[in-house]
């Protein structure tokens, strides 16, 4: 049962028909609002804000999820690359308080210029490699 600090969180309450692959520590869902198809979440089962304060058996829970749902994208979807992030922080971005880790396939074409990839949450420092 989740405590009354986390009986709110959308990752602490998910039904079990979201979650597409789980291990001891972590589980894995399709993203509710997708920037891409595939686009995917890696979540702890523990309710835990920040990437850092995530013990080193959840980051490897995590990331072996990470590397099975990859493998899995790739075979169902054959993206072209993929942008993995964490938005750390509400001033990082991260609007839902419990960590979660995105794994977002690419395709080309999927936008007119891809370089930079996650340097365009600073659009105007993104692009270092034209000439100003």
């Amino acid at each position: 049962m989740h405590s009354d600090l986390h009986q709110h969180c959308p990752f602490c309450t998910l039904p079990a028909d979201r979650i597409v692959a789980s291990n001891d520590l972590a589980l894995v869902i399709r993203d509710g609002f997708p920037i891409s198809p595939g686009h995917t979440l890696v979540i702890p089962k523990r309710h835990v804000g920040s990437f850092f304060e995530a013990t080193a058996e959840e980051r490897n829970a995590m990331l072996a999820l990470l590397d099975q749902s990859r493998s899995e994208i790739t075979a169902a979807l054959a993206p072209d690359g993929f942008n993995i992030g964490i938005n750390d922080g509400a001033a990082a971005g991260q609007t839902v308080p419990h960590l979660h880790l995105h794994l977002i396939p690419r395709y080309a074409g999927d936008c007119q210029d891809p370089r930079g990839g996650v340097r365009w949450i600073m659009p105007g420092k993104a692009d270092y490699w034209s000439v100003r």
